[in-house]
Protein backbone atom coordinates (compact mmCIF):
# COMPACT_ATOMS: atom_id res chain seq x y z
CA UNK A 1 0.00 0.00 0.00
CA UNK A 2 3.00 2.25 0.44
CA UNK A 3 3.35 2.42 -3.34
CA UNK A 4 -0.21 3.77 -3.72
CA UNK A 5 0.26 6.15 -0.78
CA UNK A 6 3.30 7.68 -2.48
CA UNK A 7 1.42 8.04 -5.76
CA UNK A 8 -1.41 10.02 -4.15
CA UNK A 9 0.77 12.10 -1.79
CA UNK A 10 0.63 15.85 -2.36
CA UNK A 11 -2.06 15.53 -5.04
CA UNK A 12 -5.60 16.78 -4.52
CA UNK A 13 -7.32 14.37 -6.91
CA UNK A 14 -5.93 11.07 -8.21
CA UNK A 15 -7.68 8.63 -10.50
CA UNK A 16 -6.30 5.16 -11.19
CA UNK A 17 -7.64 4.15 -14.58
CA UNK A 18 -7.30 1.87 -17.60
CA UNK A 19 -7.15 3.69 -20.93
CA UNK A 20 -9.58 1.26 -22.59
CA UNK A 21 -12.14 1.15 -19.75
CA UNK A 22 -15.40 2.98 -20.48
CA UNK A 23 -16.20 3.38 -16.75
CA UNK A 24 -12.75 4.90 -16.19
CA UNK A 25 -13.51 7.38 -18.97
CA UNK A 26 -16.87 8.21 -17.34
CA UNK A 27 -15.31 8.86 -13.93
CA UNK A 28 -12.51 10.99 -15.43
CA UNK A 29 -15.12 13.04 -17.30
CA UNK A 30 -17.23 13.46 -14.16
CA UNK A 31 -14.29 14.62 -12.02
CA UNK A 32 -12.95 16.92 -14.76
CA UNK A 33 -16.44 18.42 -15.06
CA UNK A 34 -15.95 19.89 -11.59
CA UNK A 35 -12.99 21.85 -12.99
CA UNK A 36 -10.67 19.56 -11.09
CA UNK A 37 -7.33 18.75 -12.66
CA UNK A 38 -6.86 15.15 -11.54
CA UNK A 39 -3.63 13.24 -11.72
CA UNK A 40 -4.52 10.18 -13.79
CA UNK A 41 -2.51 6.99 -13.72
CA UNK A 42 -3.38 4.76 -16.68
CA UNK A 43 -2.40 1.39 -15.20
CA UNK A 44 -2.19 -0.25 -18.61
CA UNK A 45 0.35 2.36 -19.71
CA UNK A 46 2.71 2.73 -16.73
CA UNK A 47 5.60 0.43 -15.98
CA UNK A 48 4.38 -0.85 -12.59
CA UNK A 49 0.67 -0.78 -13.46
CA UNK A 50 0.01 -4.42 -12.59
CA UNK A 51 1.64 -3.99 -9.18
CA UNK A 52 -0.44 -0.88 -8.48
CA UNK A 53 -3.59 -2.69 -9.57
CA UNK A 54 -2.75 -5.54 -7.19
CA UNK A 55 -2.25 -3.07 -4.31
CA UNK A 56 -5.58 -1.38 -5.04
CA UNK A 57 -7.26 -4.78 -5.04
CA UNK A 58 -5.72 -5.56 -1.63
CA UNK A 59 -7.04 -2.23 -0.35
CA UNK A 60 -10.53 -3.47 -1.15
CA UNK A 61 -11.02 -1.76 -4.49
CA UNK A 62 -13.14 -4.14 -6.55
CA UNK A 63 -13.09 -3.54 -9.42
CA UNK A 64 -9.55 -2.21 -9.28
CA UNK A 65 -10.26 0.64 -11.72
CA UNK A 66 -11.36 3.29 -11.80
CA UNK A 67 -10.43 4.29 -8.27
CA UNK A 68 -10.57 7.86 -6.99
CA UNK A 69 -8.62 9.50 -4.18
CA UNK A 70 -9.46 13.04 -3.06
CA UNK A 71 -7.14 14.83 -0.64
CA UNK A 72 -5.23 11.56 -0.17
CA UNK A 73 -8.41 9.79 1.01
CA UNK A 74 -9.76 6.76 -0.82
CA UNK A 75 -13.20 7.64 -2.17
CA UNK A 76 -13.62 4.34 -3.96
CA UNK A 77 -14.53 2.90 -7.27
CA UNK A 78 -17.27 3.79 -9.72
CA UNK A 79 -20.15 2.62 -7.53
CA UNK A 80 -19.00 4.69 -4.55
CA UNK A 81 -18.20 7.76 -6.67
CA UNK A 82 -21.53 7.67 -8.50
CA UNK A 83 -23.49 7.08 -5.27
CA UNK A 84 -21.81 10.08 -3.64
CA UNK A 85 -22.44 12.17 -6.76
CA UNK A 86 -26.16 11.29 -6.83
CA UNK A 87 -26.42 12.20 -3.13
CA UNK A 88 -24.49 15.44 -3.81
CA UNK A 89 -21.88 14.29 -1.28
CA UNK A 90 -18.86 13.87 -3.54
CA UNK A 91 -16.04 15.98 -2.06
CA UNK A 92 -14.66 18.72 -4.27
CA UNK A 93 -11.19 20.19 -3.96
CA UNK A 94 -11.45 23.44 -5.85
Amino acid sequence: MEMVTKMVADRQVVIFSQSSCCMSHTIKTLISGFRENPTVYELDQIQNGQQVESKLHKMGCKPCVPVVFIAQQLIGGPNQVMTLQVKNQLPHCS
